[in-house]
């Protein structure tokens, strides 16, 4: 009995996490919308160009679309609530919202890691096979591709919210950061959450480490490929296709694995905060920065939309 009253002390999680950041929490409400609308407007012009220019209707920019839209999906699961929490004294979230949070939240991320994935299979067949290239990456295959890739971080998210939500949430209903995320659950439950963490292990080496090997994988081929060509012009050429997904893998991996994966020593409520919206917010906000920047194609694109808006308007 005393059991289920623990269980039901409080329908609320509270977050703690911008509890340690010092005031006036104003500016750093400003800067997250900053961030936000940075993210949101990047993306929609990478999305559109990409969607309305014939000359990018390619795989890898039909890739990017998808990614674009990922990642407006994926700020906006968490930004918005981030947001009213900085301008609120009261920072709390209902049981029910968090879980619908995080299924969102485990969703898209599962499926980031697997379109990654797939861009970097585009760029191996294009640069060391690109007599079949045409041929083998067409439409069937690259609608399959994307499509069990959001089917696949669908049902992990699935999976994951529902075991959680079976947890009793009785031992605190403080989360130690901005937004409801699987590790920081499990260690607000009173019951032995040993077979969620082995799920989360096995589940984050299926969809977590094994697209990241294949990625590895891909690039040791494409490096191997662009080094054979004999012209300057023609290795900076291959080079430059693959170099802006190169640097969003390396900020995606390598800020999750920030996030995830640090020391025991390392671990602070300023410190986990920081980390979370450093891998939720700043990367999706700096991924339309490096494919317009890197890509010559996307930036003749995004300059025909703009004359085009621009001639309309006039």
């Amino acid at each position: 009995m005393e059991l289920v009253q623990n269980q039901t002390v409080s329908p609320e999680f509270v977050f703690l996490g911008f509890s340690s950041f010092p005031e006036p929490h104003l500016v750093f409400f400003l800067i997250f919308l900053t961030v936000y609308f940075t993210a949101l407007l990047g993306n929609g012009l990478i999305l559109t160009t990409a969607w309305l220019d014939s000359g990018l209707h390619s795989p890898m920019y039909y890739f990017i679309r998808h990614l674009s839209f990922l990642d407006i999906c994926y700020t906006s699961v968490t930004l918005p609530h981030m947001l009213k929490n900085l301008v609120t004294e009261i920072k709390t979230i209902s049981i029910q919202s968090c879980l619908i949070q995080l299924y969102f939240l485990v969703a898209f991320l599962g499926v980031e890691c697997l379109l990654l994935a797939v861009m970097a299979y585009d760029r191996y067949v294009a640069i060391c096979h690109p007599l079949t290239y045409v041929l083998f990456m067409n439409k069937k295959l690259c609608t399959g591709l994307v499509a069990t890739s959001w089917a696949c971080g669908f049902l992990n998210a699935m999976l994951h919210t529902t075991m959680t939500a079976q947890l009793p949430f009785c031992a605190s209903h403080e989360i130690e950061n901005v937004f409801c995320d699987i590790p920081q659950l499990l260690k607000l439950s009173c019951q032995d959450t040993f077979l969620n963490q082995i799920t989360l292990l096995v589940v984050t080496l299926m969809l977590g480490v094994s697209p990241f090997l294949c990625i590895m994988v891909f690039y040791i081929h494409i490096v191997g490929a662009i080094l054979r060509i004999r012209t300057t012009q023609g290795r900076h050429k291959a080079f430059s296709t693959c170099s802006s997904h190169l640097i969003v893998v390396t900020i995606f991996y390598s800020t999750c694995m920030f996030n995830y994966n640090r020391p025991s020593s390392w671990h602070s409520v300023m410190i986990d905060t920081l980390a979370s919206v450093l891998y939720n917010v700043v990367t999706p906000a700096l991924n339309p920065i490096i494919f317009s920047l890197r890509n010559k194609e996307m930036k003749e694109g995004l300059k025909h939309i703009l004359k085009l808006q621009m001639s309309f308007f006039l």
